[in-house]
């Protein structure tokens, strides 16, 4: 199979789809890898280490999709891909699509094969392609949030930590998944008074074990919500329900029972937001403020640590992406279940329900697997 690995022009990625070690990979197998120039630079991985490794290097994005069969991407198709899409081609990517009805109507149009990092299930439910990403930006979301608490950026001028004889910051972190998980734990590693909502209480009881002494667990429900934003200092949101738009837990009118310099980091804007004033914003312009609150948004978080997250990425989609180059997606997909539920758009059909229902579309189900 010939695999494209386009250069991501979403504002500041500097993630790739590829390593060279996946190049070589790809290779020992057969497919012809068709990389974008400088796709790799801001990885850390140059031209030449590519052809090392057995790739082919391409000028433009142009070239790469009129060759490719197979796209492996890192970010959605922005508005200048759209032309470029063939029908039949097969890309997967993270696509988000119940957070943009024009991204998702482009896809339809273009009757590609749309394959979703953040839909791929195993058999025990966990989405293996969103949990590295996960772990990165739950981390990060307690990094830039310290950072904003600070005053120059419009915050409360809280140290997260505090000092002997003052009080450290309070984190409130909505959902226990991967990222609410991460993100405890490193505001808690950082010396922070956490506290971490979910609605799932076996969910609860597992975190309540493994995490550490200043964190503490309490279900979620609106009326807790409600009390603790009152004294929080830095609210994390890291709601997820697998290819559908996030709920809004914090409303535009609980922002106003906020302390002035309050910073909010919504995590899951990408799927729409969990905070209902939250709009995506790039690490160009990463935060707005409304009623005094700080809010911080960047749709692609782990992309400001692009060596790390992009080696973090290929280790948990390379082998998915092997599987659909060796077998072909309709194979791939029919013999492995977990790449079916990746499955979102296939020519110009909607086959994940979760996104059909989010603007209103028709459903039309998976394939069906024979494992």
């Amino acid at each position: 199979m010939i695999i494209g690995i386009p250069k991501e022009i979403k504002n500041n990625e500097n993630r790739v789809a590829i390593t060279p070690a996946g190049v070589v990979a790809f290779v020992k197998q057969g497919h012809q890898v068709y990389v974008q120039a400088q796709a790799g630079l801001g990885s850390g991985f140059t031209d030449e280490e590519y052809k090392e490794a057995g790739a082919r290097i391409l000028p433009d994005i142009e070239a790469i999709y009129a060759i490719a069969e197979l796209i492996l991407k890192v970010k959605e198709p922005i508005a200048a891909e759209y032309p470029l899409i063939k029908e039949n081609q097969v890309l997967f990517t993270y696509f988000h699509f119940a957070a943009s009805e024009e991204l998702t109507k482009a896809m339809i149009a273009s009757k590609a094969i749309c394959i979703a990092y953040e839909t791929v299930e195993s058999a025990d439910r966990s989405l293996p392609l969103l949990i590295p990403m996960s772990e990165v930006a739950g981390k990060m979301a307690v990094q830039e949030g310290a950072k904003y608490l600070g005053k120059p950026t419009g915050g409360r001028g809280v140290l997260l930590g505090g000092v002997p004889g003052v009080k450290p910051a309070n984190v409130l972190v909505l959902g226990g998944g991967i990222v609410g998980m991460q993100a405890a734990k490193m505001a808690a590693g950082l010396g922070a008074s956490v506290t971490l909502m979910d609605i799932n209480l076996p969910r609860l009881r597992h975190l309540e074990e493994i995490m550490p002494a200043n964190v503490d667990t309490v279900m979620s429900s609106e009326h807790n919500i409600r009390q603790a934003i009152k004294t929080a200092d830095l609210i994390i949101g890291a709601v997820l329900i697998p290819g559908a738009k996030a709920p809004h837990l914090i409303t535009r009118d609980m922002l106003k029972t906020m302390r002035p310099g309050t910073v909010l980091v919504d995590v899951a804007v990408d799927q729409g937001g969990c905070i209902e004033t939250c709009t995506p914003t790039t690490h160009e312009n990463p935060t707005f403020i409304i009623d005094d609150i700080v809010h911080y948004c960047v749709a692609n978080m782990p992309g400001a640590v692009p060596y790390t997250s992009t080696l973090a990425l290929v280790n948990a989609t390379l082998p998915y992406a092997l599987i659909l180059a060796d077998k072909g997606w309709e194979t791939a997909c029919k013999e492995k279940n977990d790449l079916c539920k990746g499955l979102n758009i296939v020519r110009g059909k909607v086959v994940y329900k979760a996104v059909a229902d989010a603007f209103g579309l028709e459903y039309e189900g998976c394939l069906q697997s024979t494992n």
